[in-house]
Order: C-alpha cells, then sequence, then structure tokens
C-alpha cells in the first residue's frame, strides 16, 4: 500500500486519531498506521485467521524456549480460548516485514526495534479510543535480554505480548490466505518474512 502523500503532522500522543473522529474506522487506522512508517498490512476478519492445535504441538516438542518463556507455552490459554479469542475481533490488521540479516544477534535486534514501536501503536490505538487493541509481535516476546519465565515473574507485564504461533495462530495458512509470501528457511542470511497481528476491533 502506497503512503500518503504530504507531510503530516508531528504525533501529539493521542491527537491524530481523535482529530480524525470524522473519518471511517479502517480509513483512521490506516492513516496512523502509515504516519507511524507501517506501510505494508492487510485487513483479516478474526474468524478467518487460522488457528491450529499443530501449532501449539510446534512449541511443545521442538521450540528450545517451551516453558522459559513468560508469554509461551505453557504460560498462554488454551487453543479453543486463544482461537475464540481471535474471533471476537473482526478486523486485524497483518503487518508484513522483509528483512536480510548476518546473523542471529542481527535478527534480534531488529526483532525488538519492530516490536517495540508496534507495541508503541497499540498503546496510541488504546488511547485514542480502540480500547480492545491488542499486538501479537512477529515473534516471541524479547523485551527483557533474559525472560523472567512465568507470568508472575514478568519484569514488564504491561508490555509483555505473546508472538502469534504460541496463540496457535498457522501464520502460513494465513499469511498465503492474503497473497503475501512466506516459505521455510534453510538458511539464516535468507530474507525473512515475518508477521504481527495488531487486533483493533
Amino acid at each position: 500500500m502506497a503512503a500518503a502523500k504530504g507531510k503530516t503532522k508531528p504525533a501529539s500522543k493521542r491527537g491524530s486519531l481523535r482529530e480524525s473522529s470524522a473519518m471511517k474506522p479502517l480509513a483512521r487506522f490506516e492513516m496512523l498506521f502509515r504516519e507511524r512508517g507501517f506501510h505494508d498490512f492487510k485487513w483479516i476478519d478474526g474468524k478467518k485467521i487460522a488457528v491450529g492445535h499443530w501449532v501449539r504441538m510446534k512449541c511443545l516438542f521442538g521450540c528450545k524456549g517451551f516453558a522459559k518463556r513468560a508469554c509461551c507455552p505453557p504460560n498462554v490459554p488454551p487453543i479453543d480460548e486463544c482461537r475464540a479469542f481471535i474471533g471476537e475481533y473482526s478486523k486485524v490488521a497483518v503487518f508484513h516485514f522483509q528483512k536480510a540479516v548476518a546473523s542471529a544477534e542481527q535478527r534480534h535486534v531488529w526483532s525488538r526495534e519492530v516490536n517495540s514501536k508496534l507495541l508503541s501503536l497499540e498503546r496510541e490505538l488504546f488511547l485514542s479510543g480502540s480500547y480492545k487493541a491488542f499486538l501479537l509481535p512477529m515473534d516471541a516476546c524479547g523485551i527483557c535480554a533474559k525472560c523472567a519465565g512465568t507470568r508472575d515473574r514478568c519484569r514488564d507485564p504491561l508490555s509483555a505480548r505473546p508472538g502469534p504461533d504460541a496463540l496457535g495462530i498457522d501464520v502460513y495458512a494465513t499469511a498465503r490466505s492474503l497473497d503475501y509470501p512466506i516459505e521455510v528457511l534453510s538458511d539464516l542470511t535468507q530474507a525473512m518474512n515475518r508477521y504481527a497481528f495488531l487486533l483493533v476491533e
């Protein structure tokens, strides 16, 4: 999606969306997304997001982070509850990010930067009246250098969010349903296609 032409006013904490209250909700959201530098996104109904038990099984068997992160299984609701939660939203913005890196550390740094900006976007939407706004960042929560491991010991509970796969979202199937590219990568240096989900209604 192309960025809107012309100069945009500087962010005023909450003013951007409130000042555009006469606009339709989606147009208001999209205006803010572009103002904050997010141009590649598509909308999907939460009920059309693919959620599967197999994703959780991949977490339990095959992920070295299992039971070590406060926002990952088993510290998240069961799959059926996750599906019901996501299905409550008729408007979900799926953000696409593509990046090639030379090392795992570069990938982690890039992910933290992007997810931090997305979290700020979620907060801005909330403060502007979209009280149901909820972000699923493009990967596991990486706010802290070392996770406390459980929700009750989380050092930043206001900012910590689960990644899409932690809630059972089949990112591959959902991205492909939107004609977005995504493939299993065999080499770290291959360009990644990563996706974040912003539930706004």
